[in-house]
């Protein structure tokens, strides 16, 4: 089922024991477009700190309400590696988050969570091998790997507002993103077209559209033209994203379904 990122701003999050906190924002993989983490705001509980929830621990399949079940203990957030989110997230870090929580590495096995198409991992309630931060949130003495390779995570928060550029000039900005609930893959960026198309209208442009991104210019680059922007049909936050609307969508920029 696709949703939007920002119907998922301020869900609560609900451990087996007791509520975490809310969802602030979500850090996706840039390079696959896939949702890695939700940044969970913990409120008075662990007062000023903000942790990282995998979509490895979300129940599913996901509530129409403003409410996600993991399958983690509060015990085990609270002890879990600490982020920064003022900086970006790396590589190591994301080793030391994987390991503490006994979950696989999606980045090593080719597939968009590993050698699967879904962030489904056995839940196991004890383990004796997680790996123990120290007071700091680093991992334990000898367990340390080199941090190696681009994490590729941006925050869905920093993106909100980019430039739409198509080929014949900007259509918009970036309002919100769409994800399949399921492999938890952005499908569809929402443009917003105000700016360029005065009383214009919210549009989808598909994430395999996507050109590239100037990250310090905070823009992206699709071909797709102004005109059939115009002609594509509009967005409803109200309304279902079901196949059918996707297939209307697609005709109307003459590019084939992800799902071909």
């Amino acid at each position: 089922m696709l949703r939007s990122v920002g119907q998922m701003h301020d869900s609560r999050i609900n451990a087996t024991d007791d509520q975490i906190g809310h969802v602030k924002e979500a850090y996706f993989d840039d390079d696959v477009w896939t949702i890695r983490y939700l940044v969970v705001d913990t409120g008075n509980w662990l007062t000023g700190r903000k942790v990282l929830i995998s979509p490895y621990s979300i129940m599913a399949p996901l509530t129409e309400g403003k409410l996600i079940d993991v399958k983690l203990t509060r015990e085990q957030v609270k002890n879990s590696p600490a982020v920064d989110t003022h900086r970006p997230v790396s590589r190591q870090h994301e080793r030391d988050y994987l390991a503490y929580y006994g979950y696989p590495s999606y980045w090593e096995m080719g597939g968009v969570w590993g050698s699967m198409e879904y962030p489904l991992f056995p839940y196991v309630e004890s383990r004796d091998d997680v790996l123990e931060p120290d007071a700091t949130g680093k991992p334990a003495a000898g367990e340390e790997q080199q941090d190696t390779g681009d994490s590729h995570l941006r925050s869905t928060a920093d993106v909100t507002g980019y430039d739409i550029q198509a080929s014949d000039g900007s259509i918009g900005h970036v309002k919100d993103f769409i994800f399949d609930d399921e492999s938890w893959t952005i499908r569809y960026l929402v443009v917003d077209t105000v700016n360029w198309w005065p009383g214009g209208k919210q549009v989808l442009v598909a994430t395999q559209w996507i050109d590239h991104i100037d990250w310090e210019l905070r823009r992206v680059f699709t071909s797709l033209t102004r005109e059939s922007v115009k002609g594509s049909p509009e967005y409803d936050p109200a309304q279902l994203l079901d196949r059918q609307y996707e297939e209307r969508i697609h005709e109307a920029y003459q590019r084939g379904g992800y799902w071909e």
